[in-house]
């Protein structure tokens, strides 16, 4: 219960600092936001042709991708939350005090998780601007919700402790940008058939691409097939690994 009260009092401390800095949610947003608009109005053509459609059916493909990728971009500033915290000394301030351990990071992760959300709803309203007109069904839109939540909260705790492990700020901002690569090198902007061979057993087995189909055919209102599963597999063994990580990097 102690580590309840302690989290959500952490939690509040994470959110005051979203309303202070809203730039940040920008940030998080408008990388994605370009990406959308520069592959849907200057490769949409051709790409919407390649997998049988138009603009606006590409629009409706790479969407998903454009989710992932705003998570992904997320754990950088929240890797730089983290160890800017640490930097700082208030971390080492708060395990002095009478709270629950764990609370400081859960905290963190909670916090990332909102304002993670808040840039893929803004990344999700310019993808319906600009064409992307999904068939969900109300049902599908909850599984969407779980399915991103649960692979922000794997990435969060990755994130966090790659903070953890980095010596400085600098550090921990460059430590998550490989994971920026990976919507490309799966299935968010291209099928995975369209690639090389040794690619694409890469592309079809790294964590990204089984979330990106999972949304996709739920954003569509298709079945998922095993790539929910896979998805959960991997949002959970990502999660255990960044928190057991984490955990065992802030008791050192």
């Amino acid at each position: 219960m102690r580590a309840i009260t302690d989290s959500t009092t952490m939690l509040r401390r994470q959110i005051k600092h979203i309303g202070r800095y809203p730039s940040l949610i920008l940030t998080y947003a408008g990388i994605p936001v370009i990406f959308l608009l520069l592959f849907v109005y200057v490769f949409g053509g051709t790409m919407g042709a390649g997998i049988g459609g138009d603009r606006a059916a590409y629009a409706g493909y790479l969407t998903p991708g454009i989710m992932i990728m705003t998570i992904a971009g997320a754990a950088q500033g929240t890797a730089i939350s983290v160890a800017t915290d640490m930097a700082e000394g208030i971390v080492a301030r708060f395990k002095t005090m009478a709270i629950a351990r764990v609370s400081v990071l859960t905290g963190h992760v909670l916090g990332a998780m909102v304002q993670t959300f808040i840039a893929i709803a803004v990344a999700t309203v310019a993808a319906v601007l600009i064409g992307f007109r999904p068939s969900a069904s109300a049902l599908d839109w909850l599984g969407v919700v779980g399915v991103l939540a649960m692979f922000t909260f794997a990435i969060t705790w990755l994130s966090v402790a790659l903070a953890m492990v980095s010596k400085s700020v600098t550090t921990a901002s460059n430590l998550p940008m490989p994971l920026m690569l990976l919507p490309f090198l799966g299935s968010g902007f291209v099928p995975t058939e369209s690639m090389p061979a040794g690619l694409r057993w890469f592309a079809e087995h790294q964590p990204f691409t089984p979330v990106i189909d999972t949304l996709r055919g739920l954003l569509a209102g298709h079945p998922v097939g095993s790539s929910f599963l896979e998805a959960a597999i991997w949002s959970a063994v990502i999660a255990l690994a960044g928190y057991l990580w984490a955990r065992r990097l802030y008791n050192r």
